[in-house]
């Protein structure tokens, strides 16, 4: 039996809470409840690590049943070591049995048999990870792209694919020659998920990653990938809003998938509130936001 593809999953998991939004896990240390900064701040990676999975335990219950997928940011693991690894390994497998989609924010981009060593690390059911979805890098052409599609066809994997960030230096490449290299991305994009790879739902495996900040060129992005989710960062903290956010939607609300990070971990809490709830409470305020403006 044929897996379900990745563009289905991410529309029935947006379904089930109501709107397409992720919570990016990205567990700045200095930014971590008190108690549990000062335990990062005294000990070694060890210690700073379990801190990290404290917290990221906390969120994980907080958000199960709330957002469609959190995106858990892998340098704010790697930079621990082994100790950073095994709690982002746990974290993953924590994720899965909250009924949360993994999209693993790592940029991995490279060719031939090394981009099929990444696949196997971070999406393979059997891998250490098991993520739902990973974020690439095409600028080393993209034919990076295409050792990750088996996983994609066989396993009900995702991409996506850097196309369109807003970072201050990226217009000068992504936007460079006519056509602009973004839309050269966008090209490839489709073509692949024409290839076997576009499901019920007329969304796709293989997304693309445009920022909030990019929404003047999303509906132009998104004629060009029909059948792509958009990852779209910058929410928030970032200074994004959900109407740049949804800005490359679909006429169903779906297509674009909105993330938060900063803005729903560490945002102000109520009196009284644990840290659990006030993540609660401010992704709640997310998918609200989403589905109000997604209609």
């Amino acid at each position: 039996m044929a897996p379900t593809l990745f563009g289905d999953l991410l529309t029935a998991a947006a379904d089930r809470v109501g709107a397409p939004v992720a919570v990016g896990l990205d567990p700045h240390l200095d930014r971590l409840p008190p108690a549990l900064r000062a335990a990062a701040a005294a000990g070694d990676r060890a210690q700073a690590a379990a801190a990290v999975e404290t917290f990221c335990m906390q969120a994980l219950d907080a958000l199960a049943g709330t957002v469609a997928a959190v995106k858990p940011q892998s340098a704010f693991f790697e930079q621990l070591g082994a100790p950073g690894f095994a709690v982002m390994e746990r974290l993953c497998a924590a994720a899965r049995d909250r009924g949360l989609l993994i999209v693993l924010d790592a940029k991995r981009g490279d060719i031939a048999s090394t981009a099929a060593a990444y696949a196997r690390t971070f999406l393979d059911p059997d891998g250490p990870f098991a993520a739902d979805a990973l974020t690439v890098s095409p600028w080393l052409g993209l034919d990076t792209l295409d050792p990750y599609l088996p996983w994609c066809r066989d396993h009900g994997r995702g991409l996506f694919v850097l196309v369109r960030t807003t970072n201050p230096g990226s217009a000068r490449l992504q936007l460079h020659g006519s056509p602009a290299t973004a839309h050269t991305v966008a090209a490839g994009i489709a073509a692949r998920n024409r290839d076997g790879l576009t499901g019920d739902s007329g969304l796709g495996s293989i997304g693309a990653v445009v920022g909030a900040q990019a929404a003047a060129e999303a509906p132009g992005l998104r004629a060009q990938m029909p059948a792509g989710w958009f990852l779209v960062p910058g929410v928030g903290s970032q200074g994004g809003s959900m109407a740049e956010a949804l800005a490359g939607r679909r006429a169903d609300g779906m297509g674009a998938l909105p993330v938060a990070s900063r803005s729903v971990l560490f945002g102000e809490d109520r009196p009284g509130e644990t840290v659990a709830d006030g993540i609660h409470r401010r992704a709640r305020a997310l998918v609200q936001a989403a589905r109000e403006l997604g209609r």
